[in-house]
């Protein structure tokens, strides 16, 4: 028997709007962000789900604005760290380390700024809790962050986070993976729209 698990990315932060990192850095939503998500509907399929959260404001506002009940928080949903380049932007860090920065991100995988996580790291992280939930056996949706979903799309599709993903996630949608016993995920729909779109 598979466990259904929905993904959301929290709504945009300023530094969202900036092209900034954010790991682990706790920025809420910025006033635009609020009122993106305030347009979102969370699908009726979802409301039986159990409701979990990354403790950052980011999330936890989220969630307040989308979900029908107060989510679970549990840390292991925390973004990725991007250790010292946190608040930096990728383009100025390509400018200032270009070499170092071209040989970080052709790790895939094993990509990690500075002092950061890599995403292997967050599906090492997110494993015994996939567990836990797939053993259970009750459908989760979780309130997270997009470096925690690529991790987990990567792991579903097997995609070693070199050139172009396999599909082009959508980040005001809902992902649904179906987890295995041993909290394995595969892919089960993509881009299902919270804002009465088509999605892809």
């Amino acid at each position: 028997m598979t466990v259904r698990l929905a993904l959301i990315r929290h709504g945009p932060t300023d530094w969202n709007g900036e092209k900034r990192f954010q790991g682990h850095v706790d920025r809420p939503l910025s006033e635009d962000g609020k009122r993106a998500v305030a347009q979102w509907r969370l699908p009726g399929d979802f409301a039986a789900f159990d409701f979990w959260c990354s403790p950052l404001t980011r999330c936890r506002q989220t969630a307040a604005l989308l979900l029908p009940r107060e989510p679970q928080i549990d840390a292991r949903l925390t973004e990725m760290s991007f250790g010292d380049w946190e608040g930096q932007r990728i383009a100025d860090l390509r400018e200032k380390w270009g070499e170092e920065v071209a040989e970080r991100e052709a790790w895939g995988l094993d990509f990690s700024a500075p002092g950061g996580e890599s995403p292997r790291q967050v599906q090492d992280r997110v494993a015994p809790l996939f567990r836990d939930w797939a053993r259970q056996g009750q459908d989760r949706l979780a309130v997270c962050h997009k470096g925690v979903i690529r991790a987990i799309y990567a792991w579903a599709r097997d995609w070693p986070m070199l050139g172009k993903p396999p599909d082009r996630l959508r980040w005001d949608c809902v992902h649904l993976f179906d987890l295995d016993r041993e909290g394995h995920p595969s892919v089960a729909r993509l881009n299902i729209p919270l804002t009465g779109g088509e999605g892809e």
